[in-house]
This record gives structure tokens, C-alpha cells and sequence, in this order.
């Protein structure tokens, strides 16, 4: 059977797009951002083929703006549409990747948070470890289980916090999937590397 994950963060630049290129590319899977918000760097797409994953759907919409989707597609004059929103058939797994936190806006009355409630697959929350996590974590945990989103478990990303991290899952009442040490140079073997040391990827299957 086909395995979707979706990865959403806590945050904006919490390394939602590097965990997801390593986590496509353990699982062999194929990568989509449905929105890209953001076009300077080339978008997210190219980075995480740049970090190893070969298979990369297009995005449903590309915006120019990197700003929060539903201002970026308003200054486009662009609609977004929930209905170009539906997840693909693929053949193996999928990684969706959101984009900047679990409620921000793809329209005026349209939250990520929404969205993955539709499409009822589970999430990974990342989060970085630095001070405010526990905060910003355990407020996306509830946004997340308020629309009956299932949560696969909660993956972090920087250096590591103990404490905080035991924290967040013993409160948030989540699993702890891992820690994605930073690389000094970030390039596909050096990602795989740090995701071979930091999660199992059974853990994903």
C-alpha cells in the first residue's frame, strides 16, 4: 500500500524542506509542494533535488512572493483552489512538504491545518531545538489534533536540547521520531548520513 507523510513545521525555517529531502530520499519517495510561495532560489523542488531525490512532482501553484501563500497568490491575482490541492497517485511512498507553519492561510478561509484534515494522512511535525520550541511545538501539536489531523510524531532539527525535546513529546503526548544534527556541508551523502544517524526509517514505513 501506498504511504503518503506529510511534513509541516512548528515555524517558518524550522528545516522542513532538508528533513523532507532526506526523509524522501531513505524512503525512496517521490517529493511534492503542492504551493511554492517564492521563486528567487528556484523553489523548494530544486533544492531537494539538489539533496538527492530524484522524483520531484511539479507544484500545483508557483508563486512569486515569499510570503504566506494566500498573500502571495493575491499578488499574483491568483486563486488558489483546494480542488488542485488533492494529493497524487503515485507509484511507492509520498512526501508532501506544507509550508511554513500548520495554520498558515492558502486562502481566507483555508489553513494548512485544513487541508492535511482532508487529506487525513499522517504528519510529521519538525521543530527546531532552539528556545521557543516548546511553545511553538506543543500550540502546532494542538492546532494539528483539534481538526483530527494524525500525527506520525515529531522530528527535530539543530542541536540537541534534551530536555526540551523529552518535554515536548511527553506533554504533546507524541513520539519523538528524532534529531537531524546539522551538516557542515549540505549535499545529498552528507544529509544521508546525518539522517542515518539521527532517525530509523522504519520508523516511517
Amino acid at each position: 500500500m501506498t504511504r503518503t507523510i506529510v511534513v509541516t513545521g512548528t515555524d517558518t525555517d524550522v528545516g522542513k524542506t532538508v528533513f523532507a529531502a532526506a526523509l524522501a530520499a531513505a524512503l525512496g519517495a517521490t517529493y511534492w509542494k503542492p504551493v511554492q510561495a517564492g521563486l528567487d532560489e528556484g523553489g523548494d523542488g530544486d533544492a531537494v533535488r539538489r539533496l538527492g531525490v530524484p522524483t520531484v512532482l511539479p507544484e500545483a501553484y508557483r508563486l512569486t512572493t515569499p510570503c504566506s501563500p494566500h498573500r502571495a497568490a493575491a499578488i499574483d491575482g491568483v486563486t488558489i483552489d483546494p480542488a488542485r490541492l488533492v494529493l497524487p497517485t503515485v507509484d511507492g511512498p509520498l512526501v508532501v512538504e506544507g509550508a511554513g507553519g500548520v495554520l498558515v492561510p492558502l486562502s481566507d478561509d483555508l489553513l494548512y491545518a485544513d487541508l492535511f484534515a482532508r487529506w487525513g494522512a499522517p504528519v510529521v511535525l519538525v521543530a527546531r531545538t532552539a528556545l521557543g520550541t516548546i511553545n511553538h511545538s506543543l500550540l502546532s501539536i494542538e492546532a494539528l489534533r483539534a481538526r483530527g489531523v494524525p500525527i506520525l510524531g515529531i522530528a527535530f532539527n539543530g542541536a540537541g536540547q534534551e530536555d526540551s525535546e523529552a518535554t515536548i513529546a511527553r506533554i504533546g503526548g507524541v513520539r519523538r521520531l528524532g534529531r537531524l544534527d546539522r551538516v557542515a556541508s549540505l549535499d545529498a551523502d552528507a544529509l544521508a548520513a546525518a539522517f542515518a544517524a539521527g532517525f530509523r526509517t522504519e520508523d516511517f514505513a
